[in-house]
C-alpha cells in the first residue's frame, strides 16, 4: 500500500519561515521571513487534511486550487505544482507574499478551525512561484493567437497588469498606461520592500513588456487623453485605483510635518530604488531621528510604522481609535510591528495638532489626543468608539503620518465624461464580474470599482474583466460574420 504522503497535521506541527530578528529587520527594507527549503515545503505541505469540502479554497477569492498544489507539493512534484497554482492567479509569488492569508484562505482552514493549526498555505504559495523562477520553469507568454482588437488599460496596478495578461495570451493588442515612472502602482510604490521586494513585482512586468504589452508610463490621463484613448481601442479598461487620501479636518492640520501615507510611502520606495527625491533629503518624508506618529489602524498604517523604524525614528506609536481586536490591519503585521519597537495607543483618536514657529513656517511638535471607549454595540454588532471626556492628553511628535484610508477621484470630472455613472462613494459603477460601465466600451476593475480592497481582489476583477472583454469582441465578431 502506498504511504500516505497527506494528513500529518496530527503529528507534525504548524511552522512558518524562518523570520529575521527585529534588530536585524530593522536595519534594512528586505523581507523579513526567510524561504522554505525543499524539505520543509514538503513537511508543510504533507499537513493538509485534503478535506471534501476546501473552506481554504472557498474563501480565496480566485478559489485558487489549493489543496491540489499541496498536494504535489508534498509528493515533491513541484513542476505541476506551479502549473496548478498559475492556472489561477496570475502572480501567485505576490499573492503569497501579501494576502491576508489569516483574514483568507489560512484563516477559514479545516485543521486550523479543529485546533491543529492552520497549513502554511501562502509561505509554500510563495516558495513554489519562487523556485519556479529560479528553476526556468516560468515560460515567456505567447500568445495563443494574434488578434486584431486593441485594448487600453489606464493603471498599471495588479487589476490592471492581471487583465493585460490575460487579453495578451488571448492575441489582443494591449497597452497601458499608467502615471507613475515605474510600473505596478500600489506593488511598486505603496507596498514597502520588507513585505514585497520590488525585483518580484518588476520581473513580471518585464515579462508582459517581452510579450509585446506596450507600457506608457509618466501619463497622467486627462480628458483629451482619455478621449484619445478611447478612440484609439476597441475595449478601455480602468484600474486606477484609489488614490485620493482621506483627511483630517482637525485644528492645526496645516501645520509642516503632517503628511499623507501615500505620499510617506512613494517617497521611501522611491529611495530604495536610487532615485533622489527631495522631500526625503530635506527631512519632510523622512522619519530618521523623529518621533513619529501615525493615525490609523489598516494595513497602510502598519506600511507607515515600520518604515519610519527603519528609517532611524526615535520612537514611532500609532494611534487608533478602536482597540485591538477591532483593528482593521493584519494581526500578523500588527505583531511584526510591536516586535520591531512601535508602539500602539489603543482607543486613542486626533483632536487636533500642537505646532511652534519652524523654517518655513509652523511645524507640528505633537497631537493632541482624546481617549476613547466602546459603547453599545449596533444592530450590526459593531461597537462605536465614544469620546472620554476629560482624558485628552499631548502626544509629542516630530512627524505625523496620516493613513485613514484612501478614496476615488472624481473621473467623471477629471475625464469629461458624465456618463461614466459612480456609486454615492464615487467608484465607478460597473456590472458584478464582467466590470462593464455604462459607457460603450468601457469597462472598470479593481479599487476603483471596490473601494479601497486587497491586491488579490484586483487580480480577481482583472482576469474576470478580461475574459468579459473577449467575450464581446466573440460576439460582435460572430454578428458581422452572419
Amino acid at each position: 500500500m502506498a504511504k500516505q504522503p497527506m494528513l500529518k497535521f496530527v503529528k507534525i506541527e504548524r511552522d512558518m519561515p524562518e523570520k529575521r530578528t527585529a534588530d536585524a529587520r530593522k536595519a534594512d527594507f528586505r523581507e523579513i521571513y526567510a524561504e522554505y527549503a525543499d524539505a520543509k515545503a514538503k513537511e508543510q505541505a504533507s499537513r493538509c487534511s485534503q478535506c471534501g469540502v476546501p473552506y481554504c479554497q472557498s474563501h480565496c477569492p480566485l478559489h485558487n486550487n489549493i489543496p491540489d498544489w499541496l498536494r504535489l507539493t508534498a509528493e515533491g512534484r513541484l513542476q505541476e505544482a506551479y502549473g496548478i497554482s498559475q492556472a489561477t492567479n496570475t502572480f501567485p509569488e505576490i499573492c503569497g507574499r501579501i494576502c491576508p492569508q489569516d483574514r483568507l484562505c489560512e484563516g477559514n482552514c479545516v485543521i486550523e478551525q479543529s485546533g491543529h493549526g492552520t497549513v502554511t498555505i501562502g509561505s509554500v504559495e510563495k516558495y513554489i512561484t519562487d523556485t519556479a523562477w529560479e528553476e526556468g520553469w516560468v515560460e515567456e507568454i505567447v500568445p495563443v493567437t494574434s488578434r486584431e482588437e486593441r485594448v487600453a488599460v489606464i493603471g498599471a496596478g495588479p487589476g490592471g497588469l492581471a487583465a493585460a495578461d490575460v487579453l495578451l495570451r488571448a492575441g489582443c493588442k494591449v497597452t497601458v498606461y499608467d502615471r507613475y515612472d515605474r510600473s505596478g502602482g500600489l506593488l511598486t510604490y505603496g507596498i514597502p520592500g520588507f513585505k514585497l521586494e520590488k525585483d518580484i513585482v518588476l520581473r513580471r512586468v518585464e515579462q508582459l513588456a517581452r510579450a509585446g504589452v506596450e507600457f506608457v508610463n509618466n501619463c497622467d490621463v486627462d480628458a483629451d487623453i482619455f478621449a484619445t484613448i478611447r478612440a484609439e481601442n476597441d475595449a478601455v479598461i480602468i484600474a486606477t485605483g484609489v488614490y485620493k487620501s482621506r483627511d483630517l479636518d482637525l485644528q492645526g492640520s496645516e501645520a509642516g510635518g503632517i503628511v499623507k501615507a501615500i505620499d510617506y510611502l512613494t517617497c521611501s520606495n522611491r529611495v530604495g530604488f536610487g532615485d533622489t527625491v527631495p522631500e526625503y533629503d530635506s527631512g519632510e518624508l523622512n522619519a530618521a531621528g523623529k518621533k513619529v506618529v501615525v493615525i490609523g489602524g489598516g494595513d497602510t498604517a502598519m506600511d507607515c510604522v515600520r518604515t519610519a523604524i527603519r528609517q532611524g525614528a526615535e520612537s514611532v506609536k500609532c494611534l487608533y481609535r478602536r482597540d485591538r481586536a477591532n483593528m482593521p490591519g493584519s494581526q500578523r503585521e500588527t505583531q511584526n510591528a510591536e516586535e520591531e519597537g512601535v508602539v500602539f495607543e489603543w482607543l486613542s483618536a486626533p483632536k487636533g495638532f500642537v505646532s511652534a514657529p519652524g523654517e518655513g513656517g509652523a511645524r507640528v511638535t505633537g497631537v493632541q489626543v482624546q481617549k476613547m471607549r466602546l459603547g453599545a454595540p449596533d444592530a450590526t454588532g459593531r461597537q462605536s468608539p465614544e469620546v472620554i471626556e476629560g482624558a485628552d492628553y499631548v502626544e509629542e511628535a516630530d512627524l505625523v503620518v496620516k493613513a485613514l484610508g484612501f478614496e476615488p477621484e472624481d473621473l467623471p470630472t477629471l475625464w469629461d465624461q458624465p456618463e461614466l455613472a459612480v456609486t454615492r462613494w464615487g467608484t465607478i459603477k460597473a456590472a458584478f464580474t464582467s466590470g462593464e460601465t455604462e459607457l460603450p466600451g468601457v469597462y472598470a476593475v479593481g479599487d476603483i470599482v471596490r473601494g479601497a480592497s486587497l491586491v488579490v481582489w484586483a487580480i480577481r476583477d482583472g482576469r474576470d474583466c478580461a475574459a468579459a472583454v473577449l467575450e464581446g469582441f466573440d460576439s460582435r465578431a460572430a454578428v458581422a460574420a452572419q
